[in-house]
């Protein structure tokens, strides 16, 4: 009777410690997920800033095409008229 009473007493010690064990780590696990979380969203950030800056970038390039085909346009001499 005595050694299963001790039996029930260490393993209710044994939960007790566990169980503030795995609390520990879930508070920690929880922690590390924010922290995820944290990165997570910067890197989102960081892919529509860079998203937008890509976007800005080719629509400079296509001013700068139209511009470059006026320019060349305007060195065109004058084309014959049809009526001739």
């Amino acid at each position: 009777m005595w050694k299963q009473l001790y039996e029930l007493l260490r393993g209710a010690l044994f939960l007790g410690r566990d169980a503030v064990e795995l609390r520990r780590e879930v508070t920690h696990l929880r922690e590390e997920m924010g922290e995820v979380q944290r990165a997570l969203n910067q890197l989102a950030h960081n892919f529509e800033h860079l998203a937008d800056r890509e976007k800005l970038e080719r629509e400079k390039l296509v001013l700068q095409l139209e511009n470059a085909i006026l320019r060349l346009e305007r060195r065109l001499p004058p084309g014959k008229s049809s009526k001739e």
